[in-house]
């Protein structure tokens, strides 16, 4: 059976038809129809359950706040769970599926929750899992995981096939709503030079003025809609995306948009989803109103629907739920929607009109139609199972006696509306509530402010509380012209286009249907139609002490569906106040958070997926490393070659020649990965003072000066070589993994503690190709490429020169991380692959030898030199490493002083590093415990240090390890037993390892080899 009208449906193509399935069924529908008016079309009104009790649930509304009719959409690696059925833009050949229900929608199992509901009231949970506590890991902790979520997730090896991206803009200003308050405040603002970008969830322009009727100027809604759009798109300043959501207004004017570019339309070229973010100096909240349901028993009934949602399908789709409909409301709105179910051919049985006097001019016009209207008149309850069958009136005042019982097959209602206040409240507008009106409104005394303390955020048209035709569109011009002054344009007057729409009568609040209605009948009357969420449910929580909304709410998860509480939330403040006695604005709101709708996860990741997930970055001779064998090691987001293996070499053999061959003849090694941060500016000598435990302001010129750099905890989180470029400029050091978040932390205290501090920093690190030259003929090497005197009298160790080195322009660092002699030359990014196969054609007579990372480490665990991350783990000081001559004495503060001198941070009894040597020239496992005597306090036995770095040196020919040890450095020449990965109480002796206490400079204590 079709309830498809023969004529009507703005938003449809009659002359085509296209075919869906819905539980393996096959329908058809028009090109423009939704998922939601195709199924009602096809006279489908159950289309899903609910989450607790499993009742059967139909079709409520008519766009995002739609909390029943969620499915899941596609197959395969388009299979996509809990989407909306009247936001789905219908196309040929879609398929979908319902949810939470077995084995079938019609049949579901589950349904047996619902006779067991006065056993499930709110809080059930809280108190029956409690008792008995064993019960709880075999009973009920499976039975609460199986039961939980809602749709079934895609499967885990099924891979999107759908591509999605970021787009960034900066506007001036941002109207979020493309109805006609939206749509005249982007105009106002664009015609004042304003650059104005304005989105619009749907893929219609002109929000609910077409369907609910009046005038614009003389025009009917849609003919000024159409009219408007015109004069918008030849504004070379404006631009305008359909099909793009609002989704989240954070602080300082940064809003996510969320663009559905292809959902209507599988297969099309490009991306799925766009994130829009989006920078605007001001944002106009065009987001409308929502009309709230009433509660009464049997209002969660298939075919029970919100009054405004009737009439959208109606008139932009040509379809109505039914053929004898009854409406009941407080307002006058609703006979709006029996004009037009009257015009279409439906028989409107009856209005109840909850008001005593009942309606205004509309509920007139209703009645010159035929159409009986009962003022001061409710629902009792709706009688049905799948779909409605009866309504049973009564007193709205009553206490939910019977009437007159009057058959239907669907009912309007409407309980007044709701300004749509959630992206005003993201970011900290605050809410007024309108007694006249019963909904609450921002609050223009407590707006969102900017940088500069003042409103960013400008609600317009219903969002902010307008709801006559008329006083829409003049907030929305006062909005428009308000938005163009604090972007400081001059405003360009625009007079407010003249609505007119039939006069309403005042609004009724009703909360509660009938006001008095028996407790059974509130144990049936729903405020959260997906969790399940009674008026009874809000009364008890009430009554067992949760006062606060906030707990009220998650007591009872009342706004914690997938709806996020559009539809219930006002009516739960309102029978929570009720049951509280206390007044609405006292009992407050939940908190509102972003996203405004869901927002799929492929357009949250962008691109970053597969290869893309993390950026690769690589260095210029990247190729060059790639050719010649290198074995890759992640580093942050770099990749470096951990080695360089040759034919018939194992990756310990190829570490062993590097090593050997640098300390023996020449090396080189990519340190391009360095972070390398510029800081400039008269005040940087005292910001890099503050920022490292030593002095940096006193740094000669072209001299270099090694640094610690800590938390404000205390605890090390970064070293390297600072070199003093000029007088106001520094270069920055940094570990590889380092760069980007050290370079952060420098902005963090610039922006946030010393903001009037004249410094400058910049993140060089990929400007710079570094090349470290290393072993004892590395000046050998720089002397033959000429052009700059290297020698040691020229530039010492810790200085560097600047100048041309074999015909590259360079600055050349006399540093080591080696022990050996070596230099450290960075040239510009784009000459560094030329300058390595310059170093590598010159050094072949000395058989210069590239080495990767692990030669690296292991050469410097030789000479006792420290590696961020690996002696360091986050808890770790300065002085636990032996590093207390880097900590000045004479600086009255930097960052972490403080906390380095608290008890803890100071106890003596700190493990602190030492070397180790194993009695049998074995290498530890890196991250062994010291075992001691006793055990702790959770019964382990107890340790006295732990194992940080730990390699093979093929120059001592043994194993070497460097460790964090209670009292290390007095206990040298002691020996420890270290437990194994496969320690074994039963079997000590195989399962341990003994090593003796040492130094931690392991080669070339004296410094020798470095000071030539």
């Amino acid at each position: 059976m079709s309830t498809r009208l023969a004529s009507g449906g703005r938003f449809l193509d009659r002359s085509n038809k296209i075919r869906f399935t819905f539980d393996g069924v096959s329908m058809s529908a028009h090109p423009g129809d939704t998922l939601a008016s195709a199924l009602l079309a096809n006279d489908r009104l159950l289309v899903g359950r609910s989450f607790k009790y499993h009742r059967p649930r139909g079709v409520v509304a008519s766009g995002a706040e739609e909390p029943n009719a969620l499915v899941g959409l596609g197959t395969g690696p388009r299979f996509e769970p809990n989407q909306r059925a009247t936001t789905t833009e219908l196309f040929d050949g879609l398929t979908a599926e319902s949810q939470n229900r077995w084995p079938s929608l019609d049949r579901d199992l589950g349904a047996v929750n619902a006779a067991l509901s006065r056993f499930l009231p709110a809080g059930f949970y809280y108190k029956t899992f409690l008792w008995p506590r064993a019960f709880w890991k075999h009973l009920y902790e499976p039975f609460i995981r199986r039961a939980a979520g809602l749709g079934k997730a895609p499967h885990p090896e099924s891979r999107d096939s759908d591509t999605y991206e970021h787009f960034h803009a900066h506007v001036d200003v941002l109207v979020v709503g493309g109805g006609v308050a939206g749509l005249m405040a982007a105009k106002v603002a664009a015609a004042s030079g304003a650059q104005v970008l304005l989105i619009e969830q749907t893929a219609h322009w002109g929000g609910r003025a077409p369907v609910d009727g009046g005038t614009i100027d003389g025009l009917a809604p849609e003919a000024w809609v159409a009219q408007t759009l015109s004069e918008l798109d030849a504004l070379p300043n404006l631009r305008r995306v359909a099909r793009c959501m609002g989704a989240a207004v954070q602080d300082h004017g940064y809003v996510l948009g969320y663009e559905r570019l292809t959902d209507h339309a599988p297969g099309s070229i490009g991306p799925r989803h766009r994130l829009w973010r989006i920078r605007a100096k001001q944002i106009i909240t065009a987001t409308g109103a929502i009309e709230r349901p009433l509660s009464f028993a049997g209002n969660d009934v298939p075919g029970v629907m919100l009054a405004s949602a009737m009439r959208d399908y109606v008139v932009n789709y040509g379809v109505t739920p039914g053929q004898r409909a009854v409406l009941v409301t407080n307002n006058d709105d609703a006979y709006r929607t029996a004009l037009v179910l009257h015009e279409a051919g439906v028989e409107v049985v009856r209005v109840l009109d909850a008001r005593p006097m009942g309606g205004g001019k509309l509920m007139e016009m209703v009645r010159e139609k035929g159409i009986r209207v009962d003022p001061g008149r409710a629902i009792a309850k709706v009688s049905g199972g799948k779909r409605v069958a009866t309504v049973h009136s009564c007193l709205a005042d009553g206490e939910g006696n019977v009437l007159e019982d009057i058959p239907c097959d669907t009912v309007a209602m409407s309980g007044g509306w709701s300004p749509v206040v959630h992206l005003w409240s993201h970011c900290g507008g605050k809410l007024r509530w309108d007694d006249g009106a019963a909904f609450f409104r921002p609050d223009p005394e407590r707006a969102p402010t900017g940088f500069d303390g003042q409103p960013m955020v400008i609600p317009a048209g219903a969002a902010n509380g307008d709801m006559t035709l008329r006083n829409v569109l003049e907030d929305a011009v006062k909005s428009g012209e308000n938005a163009a002054l604090k972007v400081g344009r001059e405003v360009v007057r625009i007079v407010a286009p003249l609505g007119e729409e039939a006069a309403e009568a005042a609004l009724m609040p009703l909360w509660i249907v009938p006001t008095k209605a028996t407790p059974d009948l509130r144990m049936k009357a729903f405020l959260d139609y997906q969790n399940d969420v009674k008026v009874s449910d809000l009364q008890l929580a009430a009554r067992e002490g949760y006062e606060s909304v906030e707990h009220a709410k998650r007591y009872t998860t009342l706004g914690m569906a997938t709806d996020q509480g559009k539809l219930s939330n006002i009516n739960g403040l309102a029978v929570l106040s009720d049951a509280l006695d206390e007044a609405i604005p006292q009992v407050g709101t939940t908190t509102f958070r972003p996203p405004y709708t869901p927002v799929s996860f492929g357009a949250i990741t962008g691109e970053a997926r597969g290869e893309l997930f993390q950026p690769l970055r690589r260095t210029p001779m990247d190729a060059w490393h790639d050719a010649n064998g290198a074995q890759w090691e992640p580093v942050g987001h770099w990749r470096r070659p951990y080695c360089y293996r040759r034919p018939g070499e194992t990756t310990e053999m190829a570490v062993n020649r590097e090593i050997l061959a640098t300390r023996q003849s020449l090396g080189l090694l990519d340190a391009s990965t360095l972070g390398k941060i510029v800081v400039k500016g008269p005040d940087a000598g005292k910001f890099l003072d503050m920022l490292y435990t030593n002095m940096m302001s006193t740094l000669p010129i072209g001299k270099c000066r090694y640094g610690l750099m800590c938390s404000e905890n205390g605890f090390l989180i970064d070293d390297g070589v600072v070199v003093r470029l000029a007088a106001d400029t520094w270069l920055c050091h940094t570990t590889t993994g380092g760069a980007d978040h050290i370079h952060a932390h420098m902005e963090d205290w610039l922006q946030c503690e010393w903001f009037d501090w004249r410094v400058y920093t910049a993140n060089v690190t990929e400007q710079y190709a570094q090349v470290a030259v290393v072993g004892p003929e590395a000046r050998k090497l720089l002397e033959k490429l000429g052009g700059m005197d290297v020698s040691k009298e020229a530039l010492p160790f810790m200085t560097f020169a600047e100048g041309t080195l074999g015909g590259f322009p360079a600055r050349v660092h006399r540093i080591s991380f080696s022990g050996e002699l070596s230099y450290e030359v960075a040239v510009p990014a784009h000459m560094g692959r030329a300058f390595w196969g310059k170093l590598l054609e010159l050094g072949a007579e000395w058989d210069v030898t590239p080495y990767g990372t692990e030669a690296l480490h292991v050469m410097r665990a030789e000479k006792g030199f420290i590696m961020i991350g690996d002696e360091t783990d986050g808890t770790v000081i300065p002085q636990d490493l032996n590093l207390g001559w880097a900590i000045s004495k004479k600086k009255e503060d930097f960052l972490g002083k403080r906390a380095q001198e608290r008890l803890h941070m100071a106890d003596p009894r700190r493990w602190k590093l030492v070397g180790l040597e194993t009695s049998d020239g074995g290498v530890l496992p890196t991250g062994a415990l010291a075992v001691a005597p006793g055990k702790n306090a959770n019964g382990q036995r107890n340790t006295q240090g732990r194992v940080t770095s730990s390699y093979f040196s093929p120059t001592l020919g043994r194993g070497i390890a460097m460790a964090l040890v209670l009292d290390g450095p007095q206990r040298m020449g002691e020996e420890l037993t270290f437990t194994t990965d496969d320690y074994d109480p039963a079997d000590e002796a195989k399962t341990t390892l003994t090593a003796k206490i040492v130094s931690p400079v392991f080669y070339d204590p004296e410094g020798a080899r470095n000071d030539v």
